[in-house]
């Protein structure tokens, strides 16, 4: 396993970089909270530069970030009461993309990501308010949204606090984390973008509360835990699991876990984290030139961290979309 002491460090100053989305320039980019919200751009060397929303008056709180082909980026916004999709420009500007399905506005939303046919999927964590009353094995009301020419449906429903989604490289299916339910779980993918046929590819135990979630090139699944600090790896074929990190605080983490155990886990649980070195980790990319960097986002850091892995991702979709837009807007 991994010494979490030999993680390579990236960035400073970062302000809940929860989402980490990598390029084949070496550019990253990276949620970011501060003011009224943006993304966090580091270059290859380091330097972070923010695309800040430039209407200081709209405050977003994007958690996943999504970045597409014309430069902009699609933010999930996590507000208090109150979700949706927005795409931020370059210059700063915002537009909503996805605020309402079935005639009922969306609540506090989690992660964005395109298909290769163009379509957006959103998911919605729980339909509690707050959030944390949903931090439970019994959690059932997370949701997943697609948006197509015909508009936005909900495509999933009754899940167990669904966090990041991510597609099979020939797009027949979908997998999604849902953390409270400890469940990775994966659905076929229809044609016309329908969701059927939901199965369960793991089940995650003791201090496992699975967030990020991306692909590798052999078709396994790196999963990042929270509280527990771990990056799990399962294989192709859901037969095992093998642990490639941990950070875990013992103490922390065992009242954390009583506390789920128990039903009364809560916000004191995720908003402090005592680990010596990892904050949360909350998203996993894959990058670098043979995409066997994988690049860590915490929800409680400040700087993002990384090592070596043995196996190369999965090449993401915007891997190769031309980010000149944003580099010209901060004067990179």
């Amino acid at each position: 396993m991994l010494d979490p002491a030999r993680l390579s460090r990236i960035g400073n100053g970062l302000r809940r970089p929860e989402c980490v989305l990598s390029h084949r320039s070496g550019y990253l980019f990276c949620s970011d909270w501060r003011d009224s919200g943006g993304v966090s751009v580091i270059s290859p060397a380091g330097e972070v530069r923010r695309l800040a929303i430039a209407d200081r008056q709209l405050e977003l709180r994007p958690n996943g970030i999504a970045l597409e082909p014309d430069g902009s980026f699609i933010l999930a916004h996590l507000g208090t009461t109150e979700g949706g999709a927005f795409r931020l420009y370059p210059d700063g500007s915002v537009e909503p993309v996805l605020t309402s399905v079935e005639d009922l506005p969306l609540p506090p939303s989690n992660f964005p990501i395109r298909d290769a046919h163009g379509r957006l999927w959103l998911t919605v964590s729980t339909r509690k308010s707050p959030r944390s009353d949903d931090y439970r094995s019994s959690a059932s009301s997370g949701f997943i949204v697609v948006l197509d020419k015909n508009g936005p449906r909900v495509a999933a429903d009754k899940l167990g606090y669904t966090n990041e989604i991510a597609f099979s490289a020939d797009g027949r299916h979908l997998f999604v984390n849902e953390t409270f339910a400890r469940r990775l779980t994966r659905f076929d993918v229809a044609a016309d973008g329908e969701l059927s046929n939901a199965t369960l590819v793991w089940q995650f135990s003791t201090g496992d509360y699975p967030d990020g979630l991306v692909l590798d090139e052999q078709g396994g699944f790196w999963i990042t835990s929270i509280v527990s600090n771990r990056v799990i790896r399962v294989s192709p074929d859901g037969s095992s699991a093998d642990r490639i990190l941990e950070d875990a605080d013992p103490g922390h983490l065992a009242w954390t876990e009583a506390a789920y155990v128990s039903g009364s886990m809560g916000r004191p649980h995720l908003d402090q984290q005592p680990a010596p070195t990892l904050r949360n980790i909350s998203s996993l990319a894959f990058g670098g030139p043979e995409l066997k960097t994988a690049y860590l986002g915490c929800l409680l850091g400040q700087e993002l961290f990384a090592f070596t892995s043995p196996y190369a991702g999965l090449r993401p979709l915007h891997f190769d979309f031309d980010i000149s837009p944003i580099l010209q807007a901060l004067d990179f």
